[in-house]
């Protein structure tokens, strides 16, 4: 019986790498379930995610994505009443695991919120070393190249270098989000979570972000959830559709967006529904 078991696990994680991903996988999700109290948000959810590539997650509202994504640095377990049932592997380590340190996961997993929250008492030099500060980093010298580094990472150095001293709540909105990546990029993060980064920004800025993560995906592994379809199909390599909690259907994004293999997800990639 044990076999059996085993051996339809490993059938189902099989179908939940995409066919045709390119790399090996950095995450990997195994029948995971999510709940707000007696809220069941994610429902058995199991999938491995590529190293080095573009994931996105899109599904309707209040299908779980968001909840999902908080799952992968043990975010979810801090709201009240909330609990986690499954395995998450990052690198072959359940983070889950009792002897894990969730602020350790939550370094190496960072991520970014749907709206730019820099900390508003903070300078745009702060913003960025607050984390390194908070891993005991001292060093004036250290701190200097991480914050100049991170800033370049995320496509903002040129912009703020003769301003670091200023609020970085002084930024545009794409700025703020921008510093919000260089605040996550400065620990060292091997995965960047993104939560709609672009939902409540300009077409301007939102090409920036796009084109960013881009470029982020040749030194990171990138999960993005985001309810635009166009821009899943733009930067994504991946491309994972939930409905009701319940991962549907995940593929290489061009055929998911042209080829998709349920109907569901047709019928929600082309607008009939969400």
């Amino acid at each position: 019986m044990t076999t059996l078991r085993n051996q339809a696990l490993s059938d189902a994680l099989a179908r939940a790498e995409p066919a045709g991903s390119v790399g090996a996988w950095r995450l990997r999700v195994e029948r995971l379930h999510a709940y707000f109290g007696r809220v069941h948000a994610v429902r058995g959810l199991s999938i491995a995610i590529a190293a080095h590539r573009i994931t996105a997650i899109i599904g309707p509202s209040g299908c779980g994505k968001s909840t999902f994504l908080r799952c992968l640095n043990r975010m979810h377990e801090v709201v009240p009443g909330a609990r986690v049932e499954g395995r998450v592997y990052l690198d072959g380590e359940d983070i889950y695991a009792p002897y894990v340190d969730p602020v350790t996961i939550r370094r190496r997993v960072g991520m970014v919120f749907q709206r730019p929250a820099p900390f508003p008492t903070m300078s745009i030099y702060d913003n960025v070393a607050a984390g390194l500060r908070l891993a005991g980093v001292r060093d004036r010298r250290r701190l200097d190249e991480a914050v100049e580094r991170s800033l370049r990472q995320a496509a903002l150095w040129d912009e703020v270098k003769d301003a670091l001293g200023k609020p970085g709540t002084s930024l545009s909105g794409g700025q703020q989000q921008r510093l919000c990546i260089a605040r996550a990029l400065a620990v060292g993060p091997e995965v960047l979570l993104m939560d709609e980064p672009a939902s409540a920004l300009d077409p301007a800025s939102t090409s920036k972000i796009e084109e960013l993560a881009r470029t982020l995906r040749e030194t990171l592994t990138i999960v993005i959830v985001t309810h635009n379809m166009q821009q899943a199909a733009r930067v994504s390599d991946n491309t994972a559709f939930m409905l009701a909690g319940e991962l549907v259907e995940y593929g290489p994004t061009p055929q998911i967006f042209t080829r998709p293999g349920d109907h569901r997800t047709e019928d929600y990639v082309t607008g009939r529904f969400g």
